[in-house]
């Protein structure tokens, strides 16, 4: 149900998506062909092995993928991004190729270099007006599908609000069947109910309705199955919407074990391929880090041993992945070094603080050595930040799906941290919004997150008033 079901207009849309493969290929070569013929240029020989190399590539390189599809126009501004970065991509190819056979002295600059600054225009021109035409031929009334829903609940709703706020799914809502009034339910809105289940049956086959979306609590097993007897004689699709929706899900995913269906609740999103992109990320940043650091690391460690007495990097148990004791290592910034089953936050002009720990703090210099917790895999360098065991056991009782946070490698830095919830938690409330950023780090992870989060650190190393 991710995509739209077309089913009257296929060959439309069949030539649309052919047009679409094939645009920037055609649009390339032939605004390669016309500059060519502007500067009088013979289009033969080394050109037409150019245009082939093209016709090759641009299919792979330039070809959006499909799955915007469900967006089209709405996102034209990513989508020209998109275009304009492949289209940098593809030049880069071709002229390492050139380099590599030596045929670049074959060519004429003023046509190559005209025809790569010229080029991206049309192309993007062209993409966004196929993505109109396929966007209009999608959205024709001739291809929405009617819909219905059988019990009317907060999973139904949402469900139905999404249908229409999302009209490129081509599904009209029509209304709701339930053996409960809006009054009894008690529920806001102000949605059609068009009778009881037991009009349901006949309703969709006088009307023809197209779409069946069965969202009665699972409870309600033997109802399920009676609807779905009662409507064998038609020709609707029928979906059963699980109330687990209903729930704060993370990572959810539906799926399959040996041919049996499961609903994924609470997951990693570190999971399959999405584990070694990760930790690929992780051990390639860090070990550079560690390369171009390490003069830092050496001055920083003679520092804090000449400056106060006690070792120069601090160890601390922290709970990492599925809530396993790990060692978490810093720089030494305090007169103590505590550890134990009650630990004080290190607060703004903490008494605690050495005076070269209080600049290693400003900075973040202190929290360097973790780079290795990272290389040893103990720590992620993104991700929530691990607490002292004796705020987790505080705080794990306080609040709710607290241990979540820890299905992930805990990292040096987070989206709580880059989002102001840094130093000193004073509340429980305090916390709580930090837990929230960590919980919503593991619903939306992704590769460019983590970019995005790492790039915002090393601005916020600057300008963070909650580093003390």
């Amino acid at each position: 149900m991710t995509e739209p079901v077309v089913f009257k207009r296929s060959l439309s849309i069949a030539l649309l998506t052919l047009m679409r493969a094939t645009a920037p290929a055609v649009v390339a070569i032939g605004m390669l062909y016309a500059i060519a013929m502007l500067f009088g240029v013979d289009f033969s020989g080394r050109y037409v092995m150019l245009a082939i190399l093209i016709a090759i590539l641009a299919p792979v390189l330039l070809h959006l993928p499909t799955a915007n599809s469900l967006q089209l126009l709405s996102r034209q501004w990513p989508t020209a991004a998109s275009l304009l970065l492949r289209w940098v991509a593809l030049l880069a190819i071709l002229l390492a190729i050139g380099f590599a056979t030596k045929f670049t002295a074959d060519f004429s600059r003023r046509v190559t270099v005209l025809w790569a600054l010229a080029t991206p225009a049309p192309l993007i021109l062209a993409s966004l007006a196929l993505n109109e035409a396929m966007r209009r031929i999608m959205l024709a009334p001739s291809n929405t599908r009617s819909a219905v829903f059988a019990g009317y609940n907060e999973v139904s709703l949402a469900l139905a609000e999404r249908l229409r706020k999302n009209p490129e799914l081509c599904i009209s809502v029509i209304g709701f069947f339930d053996d409960r009034s809006a009054e009894r339910l008690g529920l806001p809105g102000t949605e059609d109910l068009l009778g009881g289940l037991s009009d349901l049956a006949a309703y969709v086959k006088t009307r023809g309705v197209d779409v069946l979306f069965v969202a009665l609590p699972m409870r309600h097993v033997q109802r399920v199955l009676d609807l779905l007897d009662d409507l064998r004689d038609t020709t609707a699709s029928i979906y059963y919407v699980p109330d687990v929706f209903v729930f704060d899900l993370i990572q959810s995913r539906t799926g399959e074990i040996l041919g049996m269906p499961v609903v994924a609740m609470c997951e990693t999103p570190f999971f399959g391929y999405r584990g070694v992109i990760k930790r690929l990320m992780d051990v390639g940043i860090a070990l550079f880090a560690l390369v171009a650091l390490a003069p830092l690391l050496l001055v920083v460690a003679a520092l804090v041993k000449l400056t106060s007495p006690g070792p120069v990097v601090f160890k601390q148990r922290r709970y990492g992945l599925d809530g396993e004791e790990i060692h978490v290592y810093k720089f030494r910034t305090m007169t103590v070094t505590e550890d134990g089953g009650q630990i004080r936050q290190a607060s703004r002009n903490d008494e605690r603080i050495t005076p070269l720990g209080r600049v290693l703090r400003r900075f973040s210099i202190d929290e360097l050595p973790q780079l290795f917790n990272v290389i040893d895999g103990s720590m992620s360098l993104v991700g929530p930040r691990p607490h002292a065991v004796a705020h987790n056991e505080e705080y794990r009782k306080l609040i709710k799906g607290y241990m979540v946070r820890h299905k992930v490698l805990p990292g040096i830095t987070g989206l709580a941290q880059v989002s102001g919830c840094r130093g000193e938690t004073r509340t429980v409330e305090d916390m709580r919004a930090r837990v929230e950023y960590d919980l919503d780090y593991l619903r939306h992870w992704s590769p460019m997150l983590d970019i995005k989060i790492l790039a915002r650190t090393a601005i916020l190393l600057f300008n963070d008033r909650k580093a003390y």
